[in-house]
């Protein structure tokens, strides 16, 4: 029996942010906290065991990589003294595994061949979307088979997977039951995104498809992220499903979020850590605003990574998002 493997998963579509550190700190913490084991009946005890951290990249999204970014987020990583075991694993550095997963979807019907754009999808809406989910989609290309994408000749298309009657639940380990209806959330998602026919220099996975395949083979069994992905979970679910892969145990913890409400982007001022860390602050001062954030400590002080592990307590995070004000960061060196 071995421990938890979690993952940092950084995307080098821009700089790391304070929100970032929370979430990252919050599965470091979770993966890294020491796990009482039962040893084998020959060792007469229990055990100490630590969990693995992996390192991925996530940088499928090609035409928003940033250059550059990459680095930045290891560098980042780094500065708050959050290791991981093995070498970074890099996206588009396997696009062979997630080819042979597409294939295999494909062969199951479980895709189908989507030549709608975006706006054919907006103008097809007829209710209102969450905030970060766009339209449902409407099932314009869903009676097309697999084959049929032999057909479409230079028409660009992706390739979406059917959902089906009824979404699965899971048991989130900080919200607890969780269940969304996808037919009422995006419906059919893209797995594939857009390309011509033969066009493979145009291709590429889609956010969904690329994290389950990665998570299955870097054996993660522990996935701790931000609430805006909740929506993502029953998405991955069915691909596990369909690709016959085990799903690790999904932790949705909330988000850092500035003085309006909204999370944590650039109208809420320089939270990048890149700044915090050339304005002279300590990553020790940064992780203690974040542990008091999390209700681990009274007040806050520098304290670093290793020293919050016994201290790390998943019921102990507030439900409610933290909001990052002027004051809070006014407190520990920077503005």
């Amino acid at each position: 029996m071995s421990g938890v493997v979690g993952r940092l998963a950084p995307s080098p579509t821009g700089a790391q942010h304070v929100g970032n550190a929370r979430t990252y700190l919050l599965a470091w913490l979770s993966a890294r906290r020491p796990l009482t084991l039962p040893s084998p009946p020959s060792d007469g005890g229990e055990g100490r065991v630590r969990g693995r951290v992996v390192l991925r990249i996530e940088d499928v999204d090609s035409p928003r990589v940033k250059p550059g970014a990459a680095a930045g987020a290891v560098e980042d990583l780094r500065w708050l003294g959050l290791d991981w075991d093995g070498e970074p694993v890099v996206q588009t550095q396997r696009l062979p595994l997630y080819e042979s997963a597409l294939q295999t979807l494909r062969q199951r019907e479980m895709v189908y061949p989507c030549t709608c754009t975006r706006s054919d999808v907006e103008r097809a809406a007829s209710a209102p979307h969450a905030e970060y989910e766009g339209p449902v989609y409407p099932g314009t290309c869903a009676g097309r088979r697999a084959a049929d994408a032999d057909a479409l000749g230079d028409r660009p298309y992706c390739w979406r997977f059917r959902v089906p009657e009824r979404s699965p639940g899971w048991d989130d380990g900080f919200l607890g039951p969780t269940a969304i209806d996808l037919r009422t959330v995006g419906g059919d998602f893209v797995v594939w995104k857009a390309a011509r026919s033969g066009d493979r220099a145009a291709t590429g996975p889609a956010y969904q498809l690329a994290v389950v395949v990665d998570d299955a083979a870097q054996g993660v069994t522990e996935v701790v992220r931000g609430d805006d992905l909740i929506p993502s979970t029953p998405r991955q679910l069915l691909l596990y499903e369909a690709l016959g892969l085990r799903p690790p145990r999904f932790v949705h913890v909330p988000l850092v979020t500035g003085p309006d409400g909204r999370r944590l982007a650039k109208r809420h001022g320089d939270t990048r850590l890149s700044s915090l860390r050339a304005a002279g602050v300590s990553a020790e001062r940064l992780l203690g605003l974040l542990a008091r954030s999390c209700g681990w400590i009274d007040a806050i002080r520098p304290v670093t990574a290793r020293e919050l592990l016994p201290l790390f307590r998943l019921d102990a995070v507030p439900r409610r998002p933290f909001v990052l004000t002027a004051d809070l960061l006014r407190a520990i060196g920077y503005g």
